[in-house]
């Protein structure tokens, strides 16, 4: 049984679909090919001005796609688009979808873990199925993926590997592979997420918070950490906090995804003139999202636009934060090495 990592950054529903699929659209069915030559010669006839070196990549990854792949195989996919992971098992045998407009090479999956936030997994299993390519196998950190798929729950797994603390050392094991600033940025958001959750408490993270409002031009006060009423932090303009717009922000230190009912408390405590703001490190589930698309006064930020407000702010932030996070600006090769 071998475990494939694979990129698709459409907006094709592929869990709705029960499917993952690849591009290369000006090609009809791999199966018409007689192997890794003749895609070749194929490639380089649909899509000429390509890197020579890049075709042989490119036929390796849809011969794996069409051929290599098996029914009983894991396949990981990363949702760029909410920083989640989706994992299941190939249920077929590929085939060529000629009614959809793009991405006709698909595979069937059964979907058996989705939306999973990508802060279960080590550092070096999110540094894997960072690879440019779009399709490959995952060799170092197979096994920590199949434990979390047989795993209950996120309570009963345990990561295989501790390297949260180890980022020099993965990124040494990491150094003959092809790296982007897209990718060099993931690895960094996965490490700042990381730091947060296991680094600073629960209190902490609400300090973090009032420190990025005060960022922000906001003066800021974080309540007291018990009978706060879900709220946690409070924000305004005016230095005495007596004219609007008065901001009361809910903090959750945890990179799961956010229900409706924990957002529906903050929206209790929002007066007439005041707004809510819900920070997490993780996302929202759809009926979270519809509350905060029906009150003008609600807004639900994501781990990943908390991240974006750190790496924003970073130099304004105390110094008790850049310690906890400690990074420092580089220029990195800003070259899209991606196939496919």
């Amino acid at each position: 049984m071998t475990t494939w990592g694979i990129h698709n950054d459409t907006d094709i529903d592929l869990i709705g679909g029960g499917f993952v699929s690849i591009g290369w659209d000006l090609l009809t069915d791999l199966r018409e090919y007689d192997g890794r030559e003749a895609l070749k010669i194929a490639l380089r006839e649909a899509y000429p001005g390509r890197k020579p070196g890049s075709y042989p990549v490119q036929a390796g990854v849809l011969y794996s796609f069409s051929l290599d792949m098996a029914a009983g195989d894991v396949i990981i996919a990363p949702n760029k688009s909410d920083r989640t992971v989706n994992i299941g098992v190939v249920s077929g045998d590929y085939y060529f979808e000629r009614s959809a407009s793009f991405h006709r090479h698909r595979r069937p999956v059964r979907w058996l873990k989705t939306g999973v936030s990508r802060a279960v997994f080590s550092l070096s299993a999110l540094n894997e199925i960072g690879s440019a390519i779009t399709l490959f196998r995952v060799r170092r950190n197979a096994e920590e993926f199949r434990a979390y798929l047989d795993s209950r729950s996120e309570a009963e797994f345990e990561s295989t590997t501790a390297s949260e603390q180890q980022a020099p050392e993965v990124a040494a094991e990491r150094a003959d592979e092809a790296v982007n600033a897209d990718r060099i940025d993931q690895y960094t958001r996965d490490f700042i997420t990381k730091r947060l959750l296991t680094g600073i408490s629960e209190r902490e993270f609400e300090e973090l918070t009032g420190d990025i409002m005060r960022t922000l031009g906001y003066e800021a006060r974080v309540t007291q950490f018990s009978g706060d009423g879900g709220v946690d932090v409070i924000a305004h303009r005016d230095p005495f906090g007596l004219e609007p717009p008065i901001v009361k922000i809910q903090c959750k230190h945890s990179a799961k995804s956010i229900g409706g009912p924990v957002v529906a408390q903050l929206v209790g405590r929002i007066g007439a003139t005041e707004t809510g703001l819900f920070v997490s490190l993780g996302t929202y589930t759809s009926d979270a999202i519809a509350q905060e698309r029906n009150n003008p006064r609600l807004r639900l930020l994501t781990g990943d636009e908390f991240i974006d407000l750190i790496l924003r702010h970073y130099d304004d932030l105390p110094r008790r934060w850049r310690e906890v996070i400690p990074l420092r600006r580089v220029f990195v090769v800003d070259e899209d090495p991606a196939i496919g």
